[in-house]
Order: C-alpha cells, then sequence, then structure tokens
C-alpha cells in the first residue's frame, strides 16, 4: 500500500498531466500570400563566421541579414558596447539589411576595426542574436635579416635546417627551395617536418650546397618570402668522386659509420598531443641514422582506424581525418634499421567543442496552447547552457506566467496574444560555444486555403490516388472531404486522410469519378476548396519490342504496340541508349514500330519504347545486337613437326558477336595443283591449336577460316610451308574390276591414286590375274596406266584379280582378290512357246519357255518384250503406232509376267529376246492380241459460258482416246458448298453432242458442273467445271455486249439513218421558207405542250393520225411522194442554177383550183419541227 505522502505525489502528477497538452508546433507555409500577412519575430538568415580574416587590400564586409514581419531593423555592438555607425563616415549599413561596409579609400586603416563584433534584428515581436563575430585583418610580416653561418656537418651525421617563418595571420605555408626556384629533393632520407624544418636523418657528400632557401607563401595576400639561403659543407674522411656516383650506394665505396636510429623529431621517448572533435590528428615522427630508419606506427590497444588514417612524408606522418571520441590513446612510432630500433608514444588527447544533439527550432502556437523549447549540446568538457530571451538572460525579463524554466527546456503554458519573442540558448565551454535563435510566435489566423481552386486531376485508373487541399490556419483547422456535395465525411475504408490535407484513394475506380470539397474549420471561420476527379485508362505497352540479333546490312523491326485511354493525347519516344534517338533515313518510325534498314554496328545498343500521356507514362527496352562474318585468325604458327603431321597455331579474330562454332583449315600444295586450296579438316570453335594429319611427300601451306552463325570470315594470311617426307604407297587403287570388250578378252581397270596419295615419285601398279578355281599360277603385269587387257580369253569365263600401288619408296599394300569374267556373246537360243491370256481392257498375263542359260553366252540379264500398238478397234480412229519394251528377271521353269499399262479397245503385237550385258538373242514367235473395250478419257476441254440472265452455254469436244464405241455423254450438277444429302441434276447427250444451252432455276446461285463420256463398259473419267458468276448485267459469252463488233455496227447503222432523216426534213422545210408551198392537207399544227385534263403533256394533235404539212403521213404507213417538185416552181420544164447553186428562174405558184392562198404558208420550218414532224 501507498503511504500518505506517495499517494499525495502520484496526485499532483496526475494533476500534472490531466493540465499538461501539448499540441504539435504549427509549421507555417512558405506561401507567398501567408508570408505577405503573417507577422514573425525576426530570424537571421545569414551572418559571417566567427573567426573572420579580412584582407587590408579589400574593403571590410560584415554580413549580417534578417527576415521577420515587419522588416527587423539592426544594430550592431563592437567589443561589448553600443557601435554607432552613424559617427563613423568610413562604415555604412545595406538596406533592409544588417550587413556593414567598412570602406578605406579615403583613408583610414584596417586594423583599427579589429575586435568582436555582434548584430542584433529586432521588430515588435522580438530580437534575434548573431554570433560573435572576432575580425582580424591578415598579416604577411617580412622575414628577419639575419646572416647566416655556413653550416659544417660530417658527412653521415643528421642534420636540421631550421626554417622559423615570421608569424602571419593566417599562418603561411612553407617549402623548400633554391636560389633558381628548384624544388629541393625530398626522400626517405630528407624531409620536411610540419615545422617547417628541414630534417637530414643523414647527410651524404652530394648534399653539400650553398643553396638551400626556406619559403614562406602567405594565402590572403598572395605572396611569397624567402629566407637568406643556408650553406652546406660536408666534411668526408675521403675524396669524393663525382664521376664515380652511384644512386644505390651514396657513399660511393667509402668507409662511412654507421649508427642506430635516434628521433630527431619528437625528443624523448614519449609526449602528447590535444585535438579537437572533427578536426585533423597530425602526428610526425622523423629519426636520424646510418642506413635511414625506417618508420612504422602502431596504436596501443586496437588498429589503426584505415578507414580514416593516411600515412605521408614517407611514412613519417600520420595523418586521422575528422577526430572523434575513441581515436584518443596512446599512438607508437618505430623507427629502425638493421643496427636496432627506437619507439615514441604519443598519448592522444581528444577535447570537443560544443556541438548540438537537440537544436532549438522555431515554435509556432495558437493561443492557449502548449509547447517547448529544447536545447540540448555535447562537448569535452560538458558545456553550460545559458538561455536569453530578446538577447537578455531571462532573469533580468518580465516574469510570464506560461513560462517554465527546466534545464535545457523551457515549458510554455496555455499562451497568450503578445508573448511573442525570441529566445537564445548558448552552449559554451573553454573550447568554443554555439548560439542559435528561436522564437515563439503566437498566431491567430483564420483557415485559409492555399491551393488552386476547382483544380482538375486526371488520374489512372487503379492506381493510388492523391487529392492535395493545402491549407492553414491557426489555431490548426479540422478538415474534411466530402464527394459531390453530398454524405458524411471522407475517411477510412478506401480513403485515407492526412493531417496536411490530402486525401488519399487507394485504388482509383471508374465510379470515384466526381466532385470532391475539402473543407477546413476553426474557431476563427471556415474556408473550402473543389477538386474535380476523373478516372482514366492506363497507359500501357501491350507489344512490347524483343530481343534481337541480326546481320549486318538487314533490316530490323521493334515492336511497340500501345492502348491508352482514348481521351488522352499519347506521344511515342524512342531512345538508344538512354539518348535520345535520332530518326536518320535509315530509321522510319510510324505508330506501333521501329523499322532501322541496313543496321550496321553502330546500331548496337538498348533501344527504349517510351510512351507518354498527360497523367502516365510506360517504357519498354530491348537490346540489337549486330552481327557479322567474323574477323580472320591471325599471326598462323607451325609446331612439332612430324614425319606425317604438324601442330598448327592461330590467333582467332574478333568474332563480331556471333561466337564462332568451328574453324575450316585448308591447304594448298605447289607440286600437283599449285594455287588451288583444299579444304583440309574442321574444328571446334573453341580450339585454336591443332595438330594436322598430313600425306607424305607433299610441300604444304595452310591457311585456316573462321565461321560463325552469319557465315565465314575471309581466309587468314598462309602459314609457312611445311614439306613431308617420302613413303611407300598406304593406299590400296579402288574399284578394281575386270570385264570383256569383246568376246575373247578381258580388260583389268581400277582408280589410280589421287596424287596426295602417291606419297613418292615413280608410281606404278601390279595387277595379278589367274582363272578362278584352277591352281595356275598367277600372270602379272607392272604398269603407270589403270587398265590392263588380258587377250585370248574363252567367253564369259571368271578370273581372279589383284592390284598392288609401288612408289620409289616401295610397294604398298595388296588388294582383295576380286572376280572379274571375260567377254560376252550374243545368246544363242530365243524363248519358245511365247502367249498371252486373261486379257482384258489394259492388261494381260503373258507365258513363255524358258532358255538354257548356257547359251546366254554371258551374264544373264533379263527376258525383253517387246510389244506395239499396232490400230483401235474404234471407227476412223487413228493411232501413232509406237515401240515399247519391257524386261523380266526370272529363272523359274515356267516363267510368266503381267504386261499392263495396255490402251483399251486396242490391237497389239508383241514378241521376245533374251539379253546379257552386250547382246540380245534371236527373237521368240510373235504374237497377236486385242484389249477390251473400257470406259473412255475425259473430254480435252469443257467451256461454260453465260448467255443470257438465267442462262449457260455448254461446249466440249470428244475424248482423243474413247476406248470404246462412245454411247453419248453424262452431265452431273449441284450447287457448289451444298449438304452432303442434296442430290445431283443429271443429263445424258448423244454420242454425236458437244455443246448444250441450259436454263437454271435460280441465276444467283453458283453450279458444279461434271461430264463424263460414256461407253458400254460405263462411264469415264470426269471433267469438273463451276459455273461463273451472275451480276445484274446481261452477258452474252461472259463477254461485254458493247464490246462486240455486231452490236457497235448495229448502232452506227441506226445513228446513220436517224442522221439521214433529219437532213432530208430539214432540207424539205427549208424550201418551204423560199418560195409558197401548195399545201396537199390544210391542216394546222397544234402546240405540242398541251395537257390533258389530268396534267400530263400531249406531243400529238387533236387529229393525230393526220400527217403535217410537207411531211411523211407516217413511219408505219405508206410513205407519199410530194407534190412539191422543182420543175413546179421554174417558169420551164428545168430550173437553173448559177455558179453558187441559187436558182435563176422567178419563183412562182403553181395553184390546183380548189387550193386558195389563204392556206398557203411562208413560214420556214426549223429542225426541231421536223424532228416532230418525223415523230
Amino acid at each position: 500500500m501507498l503511504s500518505p505522502c506517495g499517494r499525495a505525489a502520484l496526485a499532483f502528477m496526475s494533476l500534472q498531466l490531466l493540465l499538461w497538452r501539448e499540441t504539435v508546433t504549427i509549421e507555417v507555409p512558405q506561401h507567398p500570400k501567408i508570408l505577405a500577412d503573417l507577422k514573425q519575430p525576426p530570424t537571421i538568415i545569414k551572418q559571417s563566421v566567427k573567426d573572420y580574416i579580412v584582407d587590408p587590400r579589400d574593403n571590410i564586409i560584415i554580413e549580417c541579414e534578417a527576415k521577420g514581419n515587419p522588416v527587423p531593423t539592426f544594430t550592431w555592438r563592437r567589443n561589448g558596447k553600443f557601435f554607432n555607425i552613424g559617427k563613423d563616415p568610413r562604415v555604412t549599413m545595406r538596406k533592409r539589411s544588417g550587413t556593414l561596409e567598412i570602406g578605406f579609400r579615403n583613408g583610414g586603416r584596417p586594423e583599427d576595426y579589429e575586435g568582436e563584433y555582434q548584430c542584433f534584428a529586432n521588430n515588435i515581436y522580438g530580437m534575434a542574436l548573431s554570433n560573435k563575430i572576432v575580425l582580424q585583418v591578415s598579416k604577411a610580416p617580412l622575414w628577419p635579416k639575419e646572416v647566416l653561418e655556413p653550416v659544417v656537418v660530417t658527412e653521415g651525421t643528421s642534420l636540421v635546417l631550421p626554417c622559423n617563418p615570421p608569424p602571419g595571420l593566417p599562418p603561411p605555408f612553407t617549402f623548400w627551395m633554391s636560389s633558381m626556384m628548384m624544388p629541393i629533393r625530398q626522400d626517405k632520407r630528407v624531409s620536411k617536418g610540419l615545422n617547417g624544418d628541414m630534417y637530414f636523418s643523414n647527410v651524404v657528400a652530394q648534399d653539400a650546397n650553398n643553396d638551400y632557401s626556406c619559403n614562406a607563401r602567405f594565402p590572403f595576400t598572395h605572396t611569397i618570402q624567402q629566407k637568406n639561403p643556408f650553406t652546406l659543407k660536408i666534411i668526408t674522411n675521403e675524396p669524393y668522386n663525382h664521376t664515380s656516383y652511384n644512386a644505390s650506394d651514396t657513399y660511393v665505396g667509402r668507409k662511412v659509420s654507421e649508427s642506430t636510429p635516434t628521433f630527431l623529431l619528437p625528443l624523448g621517448s614519449e609526449s602528447s598531443k590535444m585535438v579537437l572533435r572533427d578536426e585533423q590528428l597530425l602526428l610526425e615522427c622523423i629519426a636520424a641514422g646510418l642506413p635511414t630508419p625506417t618508420i612504422k606506427w602502431f596504436k596501443k590497444g586496437g588498429d589503426l582506424p584505415g578507414h580514416k588514417v593516411k600515412l605521408e612524408n614517407y611514412n613519417k606522418t600520420l595523418k586521422v581525418i575528422k577526430v572523434s571520441e575513441e581515436d584518443a590513446g596512446e599512438y607508437v612510432c618505430m623507427a629502425n634499421n638493421h643496427l636496432g630500433s627506437i619507439r615514441h608514444s604519443i598519448f592522444v588527447q581528444v577535447k570537443a567543442a560544443p556541438y548540438w544533439l537537440d537544436k532549438p527550432t522555431n515554435l509556432v502556437l495558437a493561443p492557449e496552447e502548449n509547447g517547448r523549447l529544447v536545447c540540448r549540446a555535447n562537448g569535452n568538457p560538458k558545456p553550460s547552457i545559458q538561455w536569453l530571451i530578446n538577447g537578455q538572460t531571462i532573469n533580468s525579463s518580465l516574469a510570464n506566467p506560461s513560462r517554465q524554466m527546466m534545464g535545457d527546456t523551457i515549458i510554455f503554458r496555455s499562451v497568450q496574444i503578445g508573448s511573442s519573442a525570441v529566445y537564445q540558448c548558448n552552449a559554451s565551454n573553454q573550447h568554443g560555444y554555439l548560439l542559435a535563435n528561436a522564437f515563439v510566435s503566437i498566431l491567430d489566423y483564420p483557415p485559409r486555403m492555399l491551393g488552386p481552386k476547382n483544380q482538375l486531376i486526371q488520374v489512372v485508373k487503379n492506381n493510388r490516388t492523391f487529392l492535395d487541399c493545402p491549407f492553414f490556419g491557426s489555431p490548426h483547422p479540422a478538415l474534411r472531404w466530402f464527394k459531390n456535395g453530398q454524405g458524411s465525411g471522407l475517411d477510412g475504408g478506401m480513403y485515407r486522410l492526412y493531417i496536411n490535407g490530402t486525401l488519399e484513394i487507394k485504388r482509383a475506380r471508374v465510379e470515384d469519378e466526381g466532385t470532391y470539397t475539402c473543407v477546413a474549420n476553426s474557431i476563427l471561420g471556415m474556408a473550402e476548396n473543389q477538386v474535380r476527379l476523373e478516372v482514366k485508362e492506363p497507359t500501357r505497352i501491350v507489344g512490347a519490342p524483343r530481343h534481337q540479333s541480326a546481320i549486318r546490312g538487314s533490316t530490323v523491326r521493334f515492336e511497340c504496340k500501345v492502348e491508352s485511354d482514348a481521351s488522352l493525347p499519347v506521344s511515342v519516344e524512342w531512345m538508344k541508349d538512354d539518348e535520345p534517338l535520332y530518326l536518320g533515313w535509315r530509321m522510319k518510325k510510324d505508330d506501333e514500330s521501329l523499322t532501322i534498314s541496313n543496321i550496321n554496328e553502330g546500331d548496337e545498343g538498348t533501344y527504349t519504347c517510351s510512351v507518354k500521356s498527360e497523367i502516365d507514362q510506360d517504357s519498354a527496352s530491348a537490346r540489337l545486337t549486330v552481327l557479322d562474318h567474323p574477323d580472320p585468325p591471325l599471326d598462323l604458327d607451325l609446331s612439332d613437326p612430324a614425319a606425317r603431321s604438324v601442330r598448327l597455331t592461330w590467333i582467332p579474330g574478333n568474332d563480331q558477336r556471333s561466337p564462332i562454332t568451328e574453324f575450316l583449315v585448308q591447304f594448298e600444295e605447289n607440286h600437283w595443283e599449285p594455287g588451288r586450296w583444299q579444304d583440309l579438316a574442321t574444328y571446334p570453335g573453341d580450339l585454336n591449336s591443332v595438330i594436322l594429319q598430313l600425306a607424305p611427300f607433299v610441300n604444304y601451306q595452310f591457311r585456316v577460316i573462321a565461321i560463325n552463325a552469319v557465315g565465314q570470315s575471309k581466309p587468314s594470311a598462309p602459314s609457312p610451308r611445311y614439306k613431308t617426307s617420302s613413303a611407300a604407297p598406304d593406299v590400296i587403287p579402288r574399284g578394281l574390276q575386270g570385264w570383256g570388250s569383246e568376246k575373247n578378252n578381258m580388260e583389268i581397270t581400277w582408280e589410280p591414286l589421287l596424287d596426295l596419295e602417291k606419297n613418292a615419285p615413280n608410281l606404278q601398279y601390279v595387277v595379278w590375274w589367274r582363272r578362278k578355281d584352277s591352281d595356275a599360277e598367277w600372270n602379272n603385269v607392272t604398269t603407270i596406266g589403270n587398265k590392263v587387257v588380258v587377250h585370248d580369253t574363252n567367253t564369259y569365263e571368271p578370273y581372279e584379280i589383284k592390284i598392288q600401288a609401288s612408289n620409289d619408296v616401295g610397294p604398298g599394300p595388296e588388294s582383295n582378290v576380286v572376280i572379274g569374267y571375260s567377254g560376252e556373246d550374243k545368246p544363242t537360243n530365243a524363248p519358245t512357246e511365247l502367249r498371252i491370256s486373261k486379257v482384258n481392257s489394259t492388261k494381260g498375263h503373258i507365258h513363255w519357255k524358258p532358255v538354257d542359260l548356257a547359251s546366254v553366252q554371258g551374264e544373264f540379264k533379263e527376258y525383253r518384250l517387246y510389244y506395239s500398238r499396232e490400230s483401235s478397234h474404234v471407227p476412223g480412229l487413228l493411232v501413232r503406232k509406237e515401240n515399247k519394251t519391257k524386261g523380266f528377271y526370272t529363272t523359274m521353269a515356267e516363267p510368266s509376267a503381267i504386261l499392263s499399262s495396255l490402251v483399251p479397245f486396242s490391237r497389239y503385237k508383241m514378241f521376245m529376246v533374251v539379253a546379257n550385258n552386250r547382246y540380245e538373242g534371236p527373237p521368240s514367235n510373235t504374237v497377236e492380241f486385242s484389249t477390251k473395250e473400257g470406259v473412255p478419257d475425259a473430254p480435252p476441254f469443257f467451256r461454260i459460258n453465260r448467255r443470257g440472265f438465267d442462262t449457260i452455254h455448254l461446249e466440249w469436244d470428244k475424248p482423243l482416246e474413247p476406248n470404246g464405241i462412245l454411247i453419248g455423254y453424262q452431265l452431273k450438277y449441284q450447287i457448289v458448298n451444298a449438304s452432303r444429302d442434296a442430290r445431283s441434276q443429271i443429263e445424258t447427250f448423244h454420242p454425236n453432242m458437244t455443246e448444250y444451252t441450259m436454263r437454271l432455276p435460280d441465276r444467283s446461285t453458283r453450279y458444279k458442273f461434271y461430264l463424263s463420256a460414256l461407253t458400254q463398259v460405263g462411264a469415264g473419267e470426269v471433267f469438273p467445271e463451276d459455273s461463273p458468276f451472275f451480276t445484274n448485267e446481261a452477258y452474252i459469252d461472259q463477254v461485254d455486249i458493247a464490246t462486240q463488233g455486231w452490236f457497235i455496227g448495229l448502232m452506227c447503222a441506226i445513228a446513220l439513218i436517224i442522221l439521214i432523216l433529219l437532213i432530208v426534213c430539214f432540207i424539205k422545210r427549208s424550201r418551204g421558207g423560199k418560195y409558197p408551198v401548195r399545201d396537199k392537207k390544210e391542216l394546222p399544227l397544234d402546240s405540242v405542250d398541251q395537257k390533258d385534263p389530268d396534267g400530263s403533256f400531249d406531243y400529238h394533235s387533236d387529229e393525230d393520225n393526220k400527217p403535217l404539212q410537207g411531211s411523211q403521213t407516217s413511219l408505219e404507213g405508206p410513205v407519199k411522194e410530194s407534190d412539191d417538185s422543182l420543175v413546179d416552181y421554174g417558169e420551164g420544164g428545168d430550173g437553173q442554177f448559177n455558179e453558187d447553186g441559187s436558182f435563176i428562174g422567178q419563183y412562182t405558184v403553181k395553184k390546183d383550183k380548189d387550193e386558195t392562198e389563204g392556206n398557203e404558208s411562208s413560214e420556214a420550218t426549223s429542225p426541231v419541227n421536223a424532228i416532230y414532224s418525223l415523230a
């Protein structure tokens, strides 16, 4: 149980927790409209460094920039006192800035302005402080004048030449040179220390010089000052010979006493070093001794930190970059030569100026909110923390009940308007300090939308989507989202609302389209904004390019098929190796592919198709590998020579990105076929050294061809020649045979050895023969040819034969015994009793009596039947007689065979002979026979032509081989692509019919026709044919009627007749205008545009059966001769014409007694009226 005191403490802590409500600090957006209205305390944004060294030749600029609203005003303190800028004409302050500019154009010394400066930025909400800036003017003092006495040392001893540069600000960089500005050579024996002195571990005679000068370079003034040079004299025990200098023996054989190592720097056995955290640690050990000692470094209790340690100056300097606390400890340097070693311990301490653990940051709170400022720093020793408010200590400021100090933390509770201020945290120890400004701003600001109004957002279907609604307010407003102005706030499920106002839609769907409204509320007001969302189909590559390997010079095509939303424009770009692709004449791009023609090595690479829309993109890549013929092998070399072999080695050429699969080795010899390269052998592509099997007595040279999937390379350069020694033949002549060219001889032949098989000069052949199955001695002959003839042999007698090749070296192997035969003679007997049975229309069985095989007088080959077709039984059919043969090999006692492929309904003759390889025997008896009637061949042609809209005309011809007596033709037809159950229509015709016109029931249907000829045996071979297509035009024989000659002639004749009639009518009507015409009928011509009562036009008069004046009565009725003769109108019997064809006589009118002038017409008739007259 808790005691009463414990319960009281617990209750007090609980009360504090209930009362304490810390609010997340308000983040002020960097929005121009917000920043313009927002009131804030000052913030230092730029200032000069703490240790500020300036060049005395330039004006002094001390920077101090700050922001705030209202704009801050600036004041300065110098050496802790107010710096009145207005009283010093050399000092000015920049407008709207605290930066000081000190000019010396009108005199003054920069040194007069050295000191400690601090900037103060102030407005009504607080004051911010800069660091204390210590201003120093760079100094480059001259080297003091001094007279340096010559330095005299004994050869082999150590030496230190001091530099002691003048103190500068910042310290100068030192280096040693001669008066001719040539660097002094440094090495393991001679080197410069960190302090600038020159150290000699031991001196040698060639070190003697009067020109050792130390130089100091001052970085700000960019000047170099040189110290008076040292003169170095070396005392030697023996004379020094310059001409005998040897770099490996610096003492040139002279006796110089050696010494154990001793340290020139640092002195003693141990020393200490202090370094600050994050700075650079430099440890140095320089030793004297002869021979020159070697320096090594160790760290006790651990290894040297390899990633931070660097050894310099020939291991004499150990550098550790960016030191941390774990780098403290004991470092040991050891110097040793063969006489001994020496050690020195350096104890390193790592201290630290203050560094931030938790730097205070600006705090923006709304009224009645809580917050805290934290200032935590570390260092060695531990820094002290001091809080200031507006540049004053907190203790000296006005008390604030809402503020509580707790060590390195200030706690604010229920802050109020008017308590804004700038707080400073100062962390310091003996090695430095840190100063940080952090303001506390108490802000009340009504909700305000920061994003664009009514923004349209297009997103990809099924993607995660974010709808942004940037807003600001103090206190922090509550934000809710609504869709289409309805329902409750969107949060949870497929929605997620972030604290910054962004609404996440985890997976956008089409139904998510609409207008979304975000509403921000606080106690100070409300603000809202709308976002319209459209969900689009994704842009994606559905046909991606694929990796390709292609041969140089060919054409490749990379596919890139894209699918995207129809409402979004899409652009397709191609890149090569991540660089934009230039489309030249060889590269063509369309909507779905990239084509590259005539590819070369430069086209090889990775091609990327990138497709972009306004809201998304996709890409796909494929690699193009350009293949080519390989390069030829190089550097052919011969080694390991032997009697019949040699090793050939080569260097493979470039495979042109297609692996070499094999190498072809070729050879050329200069004796038998000089200049002709022949294939020797092929080897796998992973070999480049092979042993070649060679033939004797050949002077070889070789070349190699590389082969890959593309093809062969060019041949390599030839190898050196290699000649093999001679040998006896090792090949038996091939193709040995014996046969008779005459009945009493035998020719023995063989294939001569190839040139590469001769193996030595003077090749000969030894041939042996004897009768088979006899014990007679072998006959033999030696020849250089490839044939031996044996004479005076019996007819067709077997012989044993063998052969052997030999040359100058010796004989080769003998062949096996081969059986040959002497010549053949004509068979003496003929087959007998030749007959035929079971004859049908195309074949029959033949029988005969065989001959005695001894009568063949040679190798029995076959019974040879000669037969010919003599005539056809079809009346009037002429046939071409042709002799045919057929062979039968049989040794049966009662031989028989089938003779096939005969023509039906024909008469044949045949006889038989027996044959050997050269001759035929006498003929057998001749047999005549006839084949039976068969089915006819197909007609030679079958044509189907159009004759009308629904009729077709069929034509054919008689079969060339009727194979019997034709009794007619059979025509079957059915609909094209009809079902299997559809019946075929059949028509039959007389044998003399070769054409037929038929009407089809449906002219739009196509039919398949099958025509065959008929004999008594049956229907013959079928000729199939399809009917042509029908159209809405009339066809005659499937030819356009408008192109037929008879049709064109008919149309021309009709046109000519119409033209003649028009001319005649025109002449008659025209004549009526020259003189009065006596009308035969007094019938006036009514108007042609009289309308019928129903509104139609009538082109005839009421008396349309009466003829028009001066016209024919009717085209159908009889034509009456006109009375209007030219004779009737002349004065005499004949009219006279003058030269131009006009009448000379006076026109008069000849009247009948019953005609009056009132019926005369002097009006000429136009050609149009003449046409109506014809109507």
